[in-house]
């Protein structure tokens, strides 16, 4: 509890307390997506302080959002979170406890990508949207090119949280953006994935206060090293 400020502590309380009441109010999407969401909210939250344990929760997030989204016939969701996202935040979990900023210390230590990193960083995302656009027409996945769209900005927040990156959660935002239309457009055939798209609009406003958090704590590293190196 110490890890969490009174505003993060208020920021999961009221976000838990949304995601519930719109799950009694539009009922239907199922207990297992209501667990998801939590799960999912808490991941952002705690990631948001750079700790490992929220890497560790989002894996277990993925393999429930990968079973919900293979109920709508979303397989671009279902591919990118049990091939791709899942499989990364293992790797991120590895990645945040071997760079921890201090000894003992559970803070993850702050990266900066550098020009040749982020070029190939978008090579990768060029070839891995063109794999998946393929392989999703070949499925039929509905609403398929916000279904492309969506592995394109995963890709992006996978290999930025893996990285260590502030930019991770501005990625995991727009891709947020992008799942708000897909389950809005869900909602219109099943009014009970309401709830998800307002739980998507939870996890946006918590991935854009983790971004401004790991800036924040960017500046904060910096200044404790500068100082202890004078």
């Amino acid at each position: 509890m110490k890890l969490f400020s009174k505003y993060d502590i208020i920021l999961w309380t009221a976000s838990v307390f949304l995601i519930a009441g719109s799950f009694f109010i539009f009922p239907g999407s199922g207990m297992l997506t209501l667990i998801a969401s939590i799960l999912g909210v808490s991941s952002i939250i705690i990631n948001a302080k750079g700790h490992p344990l929220g890497q560790f929760m989002m894996i277990i997030f993925s393999f429930l959002y990968g079973i919900i989204s293979w109920s709508f016939s979303y397989y671009g969701e279902m591919a990118t979170y049990l091939g791709m996202t899942g499989p990364m935040a293992l790797f991120s979990f590895i990645s945040w406890l071997r760079n921890p900023y201090k000894k003992g210390k559970a803070e993850v230590r702050v990266n900066t990508l550098r020009l040749p990193e982020v070029i190939l960083m978008s090579m990768l995302t060029a070839a891995v949207t063109y794999i998946f656009y393929h392989i999703l027409a070949f499925f039929g996945t509905a609403n398929l090119s916000l279904s492309t769209l969506s592995v394109s900005t995963s890709f992006i927040a996978v290999y930025l949280t893996f990285r260590r990156s502030a930019f991770f959660s501005l990625a995991y935002a727009a891709n947020d953006v992008i799942l708000i239309l897909l389950w809005s457009l869900a909602s219109l055939t099943d009014t009970g994935y309401i709830s998800v798209v307002i739980c998507f609009a939870l996890f946006l406003a918590c991935d854009i206060y983790g971004f401004i958090s790991w800036k924040k704590m960017k500046l904060r590293q910096n200044e404790e090293n500068l100082s202890h190196n004078h």
